[in-house]
């Protein structure tokens, strides 16, 4: 009878064993699914955040040019992608690579000011969104005609934008980094 027992004890081991990993199998298979569909809802709301960024720095752009002198200050959380303020071109680019698809790709859609246009690049989606300012104003970085490229911080970038006032019938928008 000692005999029996214990064959039964190991049988409940293997059992055991066998079921954990059949456990494992499947939440393998859960997060295998799962987590590309979190990183593309995660990336999704960056890419919101972003464009709303976007939103903002115009709005601002646009209630400081009617006064020359006006001066505001936005804080810039960039946490995926870069921001580029390109000074010589007169333009604001936002980047981010991305497995979500923001648009059908290869067609550049409006959203306010902001041009966006997605390229995919094998399961890639390349995302820019760009607000063109061209011929409008002319902008400068810190006084002077030069691009800066704000890369993901974990603490929020500081940006002040002023009116210059009149340069060759276009209002000069200065940015300062801080």
């Amino acid at each position: 009878m000692v005999e029996i027992y214990s064959n039964y004890k190991g049988q409940v081991w293997i059992e055991t064993v066998v079921y954990t990993l059949i456990a494992f199998a499947i939440l393998g298979a859960i997060l295998g699914f799962a987590k590309p569909k979190i990183e593309q809802l995660q990336d999704k709301s960056i890419i919101e955040q972003s464009i709303g960024m976007l939103e903002d720095i115009d709005a601002t752009i646009e209630e400081i040019q009617t006064v020359s002198g006006n001066k505001r200050g936005i804080e810039l959380a960039i946490k995926k992608g870069s921001l580029n303020i390109d000074a010589p071109n007169d333009q604001i680019i936002f980047e981010i690579e991305s497995q979500y698809a923001y648009s059908e790709p290869g067609i550049t859609i409006k959203k306010g000011s902001i041009e966006i246009y997605n390229n995919k690049i094998g399961k890639i989606n390349k995302i820019n969104a760009t607000v063109n300012y061209a011929g409008k104003y002319n902008f400068t970085l810190n006084d002077e005609d030069k691009s800066e490229l704000l890369a993901k911080s974990s603490a929020p970038y500081k940006l002040f934008i002023s009116n210059e006032g009149e340069e060759n019938n276009l209002i000069k928008i200065n940015f300062e980094l801080s």
